[in-house]
């Protein structure tokens, strides 16, 4: 479990992917609206995904 500052207790998230293990392979749009797949990257290039929570949202 992890500890919130305030004291209260959260489940630990789990998942089935272990460290060292292969990401499921996804596609997703590129900043032009290609779809790319993250298989088109492996043993290629290194992939980072950054996912910025409500950006380009108003208020």
């Amino acid at each position: 479990m992890a500890t919130l500052f305030s004291g209260a207790k959260l489940p630990t998230p789990s998942s089935p992917l272990k460290v060292g293990d292969l990401a499921p392979d996804f596609s997703l749009p590129d900043q032009n609206g290609k779809e790319v797949r993250l298989s088109e990257f492996r043993g290629s290039k290194n992939v980072v995904l950054a996912f910025y929570v409500l950006a380009y949202t108003p208020g």
